[in-house]
């Protein structure tokens, strides 16, 4: 039989009928404390089975994946039509498969097929020169066989890179873990796999996570609910309210036990709008109902005093857990120009009640930031370019499904390297944090029924196929997909720029980034091809 193996970057995506003929690497230099990835093409001309052998003696580093094929079901819209690998629904590798053994077994049916190998240097490891090998021995139905060898040499620096300033989350759905694994919403059963999810999304580079102390109001169908996921126990007596943060202390232990740094307290007011209060539920006369929700204006008298009552209560408790200087409230996610007054109302009150901590919101347009309103601009990366000129200290970025033209996305049908280009792109423009709506999304649009992300992965063709998460269940847990660690990877960008920052200056790294782009990079410009981000962290690593 033929049979082919080629050992190539993660920024290469081979779908299954193409036959890889991207450039081969044999060795990457690495700092302490860096992750890299990088994928084995397998090509065969008939069915066949191949036993995997792996041999390393920092074998503990790393961690094998199969790629899986994922249906494309919407690569794109029809505006979105520039730098993808396909516009027509299609099969693209994606959904990464953890090979848990020491000898692995992959079949082939006359496709290409790939192994990814995800390796993550720690902190206190020895430099030096080590090699990672891996064996293919094939054999097919009619006897014939093919045995196949790759190795790559991993260069580890004394050099460590520094701690990344990033913030980073993706919106974390606990009530699509509790439906898609078919467990009650904070049972034991859900709060193991909340752990499980929790802990891949700091290993995928997250910090800050989204806290339902209320069930988030985010992309919900007017006039109804999704899931309660309300981690505050409410009880309304006469004109007064108390609280009970049992549910919310445990979180705030398992997010410390897994690292998360950064907690975004769920939205306090509809999205889109500021129209409505979000879906609260209060035990009052013994029963438990919705005595906030659709039915409630944003003004509303009655929320005004709930929420007097209950962010200061809330701010005591992270006092006494000791993390209020790390969380961020949230007023209501995307409000447009004409909803400006609304949004200020929502602002002011809030304001005064959450005891100095920080309020960030998504948002495209500059005047909610010039008025005062959110001091920490979650800026779409389409729109960044007024609060750069203005010199904006403390900007973030975003995107979503929107962000489908010339800037950085994580749709399946984009190239990687448009994924990852996002790390350069914060670096040289300053951004302070990174926000991504899908981490785990399986609902279709506007929460009205579960979706199986390996059937759709496009919520039912509502958002172009990855936007609306990143990672998939996998058994009784989680894996990643291949985008989740090339973006990763864009985060250890960054990192290893702040290296070579420390000894070379800011505006030289800066000057680096556009020479050997041949441009000048920005949100919407830099070079369309797998070659440049490797080509480029590879020569700062020389440097340093």
């Amino acid at each position: 039989m033929k049979a082919t193996a080629v050992q190539v970057s993660s920024l290469v995506k081979t779908r299954p009928e193409e036959i890889c003929t991207s450039r081969e690497i044999t060795s990457k230099k690495l700092m302490k404390g860096e992750v890299f990835s990088y994928q084995i093409t397998l090509w065969t001309d008939r069915k066949a089975d191949f036993e995997v052998t792996f041999e390393s003696p920092i074998k503990e580093f790393i961690k094998l994946y199969t790629v899986k094929n994922s249906y494309v079901d919407f690569p794109t819209y029809d505006w979105g039509c520039d730098d993808y690998i396909t516009k027509t629904p299609c099969l693209i590798p994606d959904m990464l498969v953890p090979l848990e053994d020491e000898h692995y077994k992959l079949r082939l049916v006359r496709e290409s097929a790939s192994l990814w190998v995800y390796v993550r240097i720690p902190e206190d490891a020895a430099a030096g020169d080590y090699d990672v090998k891996l064996s293919f021995d094939g054999w097919s139905e009619d006897g014939s066989t093919a045995k196949l060898t790759k190795t790559m040499t991993l260069h580890i620096s004394d050099e460590a890179v520094p701690e990344n300033p990033l913030k980073v989350t993706q919106w974390f759905h606990v009530d699509c873990i509790a439906d898609v694994h078919r467990v009650p919403i904070y049972s034991e059963e859900h709060w193991n796999l909340i752990d499980k999810y929790m802990s891949l999304a700091v290993e995928l580079g997250i910090n800050m996570i989204l806290t339902p102390v209320i069930t988030p109001p985010l992309d919900t169908k007017v006039g109804t609910r999704r899931p309660c996921t309300q981690l505050v126990g409410i009880e309304k007596n006469g004109e007064s309210y108390s609280f009970d943060f049992t549910l919310l202390k445990r979180w705030v232990d398992l997010c410390r036990k897994n690292g998360i740094k950064y907690y975004e307290v769920s939205h306090l007011f509809s999205q889109w709008g500021i129209k409505y209060s979000a879906n609260v539920k209060v035990k009052t006369d013994g029963e438990e109902k919705y005595l906030f929700g659709w039915h409630t204006d944003a003004q509303d008298p009655e929320y005004r005093r709930f929420l007097e009552a209950f962010l200061p209560s809330l701010v005591d408790f992270f006092e006494k857990e000791g993390i209020k200087e790390n969380c961020y409230f949230h007023v209501s996610d995307e409000p447009s120009a004409n909803s400006l007054e609304a949004y200020e109302y929502a602002a002011n009150l809030i304001k005064p009640l959450i005891g100095g901590c920080q309020t960030l919101d998504a948002i495209s347009d500059y005047d909610f930031y010039e008025k005062g309103l959110i001091p920490t601009p979650v800026v779409s990366v389409a729109h960044l370019e007024k609060f750069i000129e203005n010199e904006v200290d403390n900007k973030w970025c975003y995107y979503c499904c929107g962000e489908a033209v010339d800037v950085s996305n994580r749709f399946m049908a984009m190239p990687s390297y448009r994924t990852r280009i996002i790390g350069l792109q914060m670096y040289k423009y300053g951004i302070k944090g990174f926000l991504q709506w899908g981490y785990n999304f399986y609902y279709t649009q506007l929460s009205v029924k579960l979706i199986d992300p390996h059937v759709t992965t496009s919520a039912d063709k509502a958002f172009p196929s990855g936007d609306a998460f990143s990672v998939y269940p996998y058994g009784n847990g989680v894996t990643p997909s291949l985008r989740a660690l090339v973006f990763r990877e864009a985060l250890n960008d960054f990192s290893v720029c702040m290296a070579l920052e420390g000894k070379i200056g800011r505006e030289a790294v800066l000057r680096l980034i556009d020479s050997e782009a041949g441009m000048e990079v920005t949100f919407k410009q830099y070079p369309r091809c797998e070659e440049y981000i490797p080509r480029l962290i590879e020569k700062m690593q020389s440097m340093l």
